[in-house]
């Protein structure tokens, strides 16, 4: 291990960086935010290594210059005209500068990634809680007062760089730890579970759900016939389509979502003692879901809406958190589970092994070059440190050769590992060499070993003890052969689990996802086969699902007599996991939620300002919305400025409604069909939803009135009437703030009746 890499100060034989621009009030606010991120971070306390990574991409990283030169520095006098015989004359092939604009533009864009190729990312660090020495010798899991750099990508997996970021689809949730020990990959996804239990169906399953190949549709979409047809047809897949068919698959926000390392992993003490580990990521900010109509609209108003709401948390400096939880089983222990941990279909309920948390992770820096970082950043199951290990899992062995074979090919050769983003923060030395983009220069004739020509002494790494150790694990079985243990073979068990652990609304929404997809299947036997199998995990479930399908009552015979079933099930001593459910997750706060407060020319600006400074002080974000950008006019004269418009801002980019008081104010939103569509559309997704005065106008059509007694409101529905103001009593507005705070920290109020009846 090297310290000194960590060192807060550049090498006296580095040059100076060009100074960054400063801040000016002519600068645009996103031009102001690069300029914080780019500040030289402050000096490190001793032990503390998170600005590393940043210190390291400085010295890769260019600034605006004063004048425009060619890729070799030769300065450029004019970048609007090429060279011409004449004015109107032919361009000339000797024009060398226009040659290499052009060539470099036609080859920007690199292979984007087979599945996962939308995604964004941020940087951070992770900090661990206490030494976990007594179970694995990881030097980042040693020290609390340590902080590892970190660079995290989220995506989703079908959809292609340009899709959407509300799709239907299992979230990739890849960490990057740049420890002193080396790169740390921990490359896993928003579920805890997978489709296929061997990587040898991985190319199938990936073509099955990408759009068809004889049209190209549907784009990001699991909603098509192949998918169905190829899940239908392996029944290994209904434990994690139980997982893609709930909220979780549409997730409010990648804030708001959890992370799982899928795979069961080795931790190795230094001692050599052994414990099987399962990682996660809990979200401080809880895991919440969107509405399936409310993910639709928004992937048409705003594709970008994930990406979109980690960047500006982060230049709003609300650093997303998670906390790293294991949980761990002696080795040894591991059978008196009742299933096998080496089956990625399956999760350990965390009412058997309850999750450890023992450490944090925070996000607070966004790249300064999408594609250079976030684009180029490659991650590999294979990047361990000393004390992490893997296991036999049939579907992680796979991918330990996939992720390599995939970087050389995106990425354009062996050399990845030297793109700045992928580098390491601490020294690294072999014999590989040569190769296309090369960029370290290595010194010397020797590039093989054994050797004595390096340093006159011999050099020989033969069996060391120091470094990486792979367990020894003994546990292998004659002859070779291509079978899978009977221990994978139980495939309803903990789908089962899974849909009895959710709330009444959570199976609800199930059903509606399954109904959705599968009623985009043309193929009717294909509807079939799928409800057939539902059958094993619940029959109530399978015969709801197939109501509108058109086809017959769902046959559990049927799909124990097809290939691939299996009759095998395992026993939980559980019926029930509550961790499982997304209900009732988070730290009850409204941090970072988004506020719509809905304004026209007329509302009262008095009685609602006391309640949005309560609102903003609770953590929440406002915005004005309104006919028009700019300003309206309040009852009492003064101007209310506006942050969006009906068109602009729909509902669906917020969390929650505000309509203010004011008669003449309320008339006016009451009038305008896009105010109204406004708020019943934010009712509909089951948002909280507060009104002032006059302006429970705006839920009059759904039979909502001043006088209606507030046992009788629909969840989340706060009605209240306009608070005094003018005595220098904010008290009442206060109270109608914290009504409104409670609806909303609830997040979405699923068992509001009758919704389908409302006109939005």
């Amino acid at each position: 291990m090297c310290w000194t890499c960590f060192s807060t100060t550049a090498a006296p034989d580095e040059p100076e960086l060009p100074s960054r621009h400063l801040e000016s009030p002519s600068m645009t606010p996103q031009n102001k935010a690069a300029a914080r991120r780019a500040k030289p971070a402050k000096t490190s306390k001793a032990g503390d290594a998170s600005d590393a990574k940043q210190q390291q991409l400085e010295g890769f990283t260019l600034d605006h210059g004063a004048e425009l030169t060619t890729n070799q520095g030769l300065r450029i006098p004019d970048n609007h005209n090429s060279l011409k015989a004449g004015r109107r004359g032919p361009t000339l092939l000797e024009d060398f500068i226009l040659r290499e604009k052009i060539t470099h533009f036609d080859h920007e864009r690199i292979p984007e990634r087979v599945v996962h190729a939308r995604g964004e990312a941020a940087h951070g660090y992770f900090q661990v809680y206490k030494s976990m020495s007594q179970f694995t010798s990881a030097d980042f899991l040693q020290d609390p007062e340590a902080k590892t750099p970190v660079f995290v990508r989220f995506s989703t997996v079908a959809g292609s760089r340009g899709s959407a970021d509300t799709v239907r689809d299992v979230r990739g949730f890849a960490v990057k730890f740049y420890t002193r020990e080396g790169n740390y990959d921990l490359v896993g996804n928003n579920v805890p579970v997978f489709f296929i239990q061997d990587a040898m169906k991985f190319p199938d399953l990936i073509h099955a759900v990408k759009p068809e190949p004889h049209h190209e549709m549907p784009q990001a979409a699991s909603a098509h016939d192949t998918f169905w047809d190829f899940a239908s047809l392996m029944p290994e897949t209904t434990h994690m389509l139980m997982w893609a068919m709930s909220d979780r698959a549409i997730p409010r926000s990648l804030r708001m979502m959890e992370g799982f390392g899928v795979h069961t992993f080795r931790l190795v003490n230094a001692r050599g003692e052994s414990h099987f580990v399962k990682f996660h990521w809990k979200p401080k900010l809880g895991i919440h879901g969107l509405a399936w109509d409310e993910a639709q609209k928004i992937a048409g108003k705003d594709p970008d809406f994930h990406r979109r709401d980690l960047w500006e948390a982060i230049e709003n400096g609300d650093f997303p958190e998670w906390e790293l939880g294991v949980q761990m089983i002696p080795e040894g222990k591991e059978g008196t589970l009742g299933f096998d941990l080496l089956d990625p279909t399956k999760l350990i309920p965390e009412e058997m092994v309850p999750v450890q948390k023992i450490g944090r992770m925070v996000l607070n820096r966004n790249p300064d070059n999408f594609f250079a970082e976030t684009e180029q950043v490659a991650f590999h199951p294979g990047h361990l440190v000393p004390g992490i290990d893997f296991t036999n899992d049939p579907l992680l062995q796979g991918r330990l050769f996939s992720y390599t074979d995939t970087q050389i090919s995106r990425l354009g050769g062996a050399n990845f590992h030297e793109l700045p983003i992928n580098k390491g923060v601490c020294p690294f030395h072999n014999f590989q060499r040569d190769g296309m983009h090369r960029q370290t220069i290595a010194r010397g004739q020797v590039a093989y070993e054994p050797n004595t020509l390096g340093t006159g002494a011999e050099f020989r790494v033969d069996g060391d003890s120091a470094g990486f150790q792979s367990y020894p694990d003994a546990d292998y079985e004659a002859p070779k052969l291509r079978r899978r243990s009977h221990t994978f073979d139980d495939h309803f068990t903990q789908a089962r689990l899974f849909f009895e652990s959710q709330s009444a609304p959570e199976k609800e929404h199930i059903v509606a996802a399954f109904r959705f997809e599968l009623s985009k299947v043309e193929v009717p036997a294909i509807r079939q086969r799928m409800v057939d199998n539902l059958a094993h995990v619940d029959e109530k479930l399978a015969r709801r699902v197939a109501e509108p399908l058109g086809i017959g009552e769902p046959d559990a015979r049927a799909a124990a007599g097809r290939a691939g079933f299996r009759e095998h099930r395992i026993h939980l001593p559980i019926e029930e996991s509550p961790a499982l459910s997304m209900a009732g997750t988070g730290d009850g706060s409204i941090r970072t939620r988004k506020i719509a407060i809905l304004v026209a020319d007329g509302i009262d600006s008095a009685s609602l300002k006391p309640i949005r400074e309560a609102l903003e002080q609770a953590g929440a974000q406002c915005k004005v919305v309104g006919p028009r950008l700019g300003s309206v006019v309040s009852g009492s004269k003064r101007q209310v400025d506006t942050n969006a418009t009906f068109a602009n801002m729909p509902s669906v980019m917020f969390d929650a409604v505000l309509v203010p008081a004011g008669a003449e104010g309320a008339r006016a939103l009451a009038a305008s069909g896009d105010a109204v569509h406004f708020v019943l559309e934010a009712f509909k997704h089951c948002k909280a939803v507060c009104t002032v005065g006059e302006g429970v106008q705006l839920l009059s059509t759904l039979g909502i009135a001043a006088d209606t007694p507030a046992d009788s409101l629909p969840p989340g529905v706060v009605v209240a009437a306009t608070p005094v103001t003018n005595l220098g009593d904010a008290s009442a507005a206060q109270q109608i703030a914290q009504d409104f705070v409670a609806a909303i920290a609830k997040h979405r109020h699923w068992d509001r009746p009758n919704i389908d009846a409302v006109p939005a």
